[in-house]
């Protein structure tokens, strides 16, 4: 029996699309309505597959369903494994008019919904995310994309799903190291929008860890709320849209030189949230409390607090210097004015940058 839990909705006018979060939805809950044509192609990759796959062509009775099955982690985010996508679309002789699902994490979701963007120059697509961190920020707000060998998610389009089904259920199978890695973004909403939500992480991020299905709907509710308002207010990232972003300049230099796959991408914002915080902090942004608060929060999400061995201020610079934020070749960060209030800058003391970076690096 299904329960759905909360709803809300992404306002983009025409393009606008409901979040639904619950128990159970896997299996039982009708996606036949946000399908336009007879086919559907499920993307998903070898580890989901095997768990939700059948619950997943269950949720689309009376249509032809076919399964494209991807090698799984962040390694195979790449052009190789996005083909096979395109092979099962054609191989299978699917029209402009099939549906594209991505079952999976952040990855299946990227890479499902790129090739939507471009399959035929543009498909529909279904966002079922079974992680975390796909469930409170991947899925929602249409980014989709690639790694390329210099930059992570270079190489990509904005491409809204149709709908977004969250089943909570999915995260009783979810590996501890990728629930902190999902904390890790959930966290990310209290610190640049909303303090109330901070606060009442620091009561309930316990019953996360323990993966307690109330508190992971709330939690997931108050993200994806977050994250729908920020979207409407700018879709395309031209300026609001950006704080989203915190800890990922620094979070994505760490993925790119850790090698994709062996942090993940939670693991690699949290300890870039670390470093944003502590950038604030020397630039007389936020106080010593704040920073203080906002390390205590990171820590109890169990997530790395320092770069990888071996990783040096130059690695930083170097890496942060393809960062998609940056204009001009000017180096953008997200930090924070206070705890709830992110901003994007390009004026920051490159004595303290490099301070905070020596302060990871040792």
């Amino acid at each position: 029996m299904n329960k759905v839990l909360k709803e809300l909705k992404v306002e983009l006018g025409e393009r606008s699309y409901p979040i639904v979060i619950g128990q159970g939805l896997l299996g039982s809950y009708d996606l036949t309505p946000w399908v336009a044509g007879s086919q559907v192609m499920v993307v998903t990759n070898d580890t989901v597959g095997p768990l939700y796959l059948e619950k997943a062509i269950a949720c689309f009775p009376g249509k032809k369903v076919d399964v494209v099955t991807l090698p799984d982690g962040e390694q195979y985010k790449d052009w190789q494994t996005l083909n096979l996508i395109f092979d099962g679309l054609l191989e299978q002789r699917h029209s402009r008019k099939t549906t594209l699902v991505a079952l999976g994490g952040g990855v299946v979701g990227d890479m499902a919904g790129f090739a939507a963007a471009s399959y035929q120059r543009g498909v529909p697509f279904i966002q079922i995310p079974t992680t975390l961190l796909s469930q409170v920020d991947s899925s929602v707000g249409g980014k989709t994309g690639i790694n390329h060998p210099l930059g992570k998610n270079m190489v990509g389009a904005f491409h809204q799903p149709n709908i977004v089904l969250i089943d909570t259920d999915s995260l009783s199978t979810l590996p501890p190291r990728e629930v902190s890695a999902g904390l890790a973004e959930v966290i990310k909403y209290g610190l640049i929008r909303d303090e109330s939500f901070l606060t009442w992480l620091e009561a309930n991020i316990d019953a996360l860890i323990r993966t307690e299905p109330e508190a992971l709907g709330e939690a997931i509710y108050r993200s994806c709320l977050c994250k729908a308002e920020v979207v409407a207010a700018d879709e395309r990232e031209g300026g609001l849209r950006a704080i989203l972003n915190l800890g990922h300049t620094f979070g994505h230099a760490i993925e790119t030189f850790a090698g994709y796959g062996n942090w993940l991408h939670g693991e690699a914002v949290g300890t870039g949230m670390l470093m944003a915080s502590d950038l604030s902090l020397r630039e007389g942004w936020i106080s010593r409390a704040d920073h203080e608060r906002t390390v205590a929060l990171i820590r109890r999400g169990n997530l790395p607090e320092q770069a990888p061995e071996g990783m040096t201020v130059e690695d930083f610079m170097s890496l942060m210097a393809v960062d998609k934020k940056n204009v001009d070749g000017k180096l953008r960060l997200v930090l924070m004015r206070a705890l709830g209030d992110a901003f994007v800058t390009a004026d920051v003391s490159e004595r303290h940058l490099k301070d905070t970076l020596q302060g990871f690096t040792q």
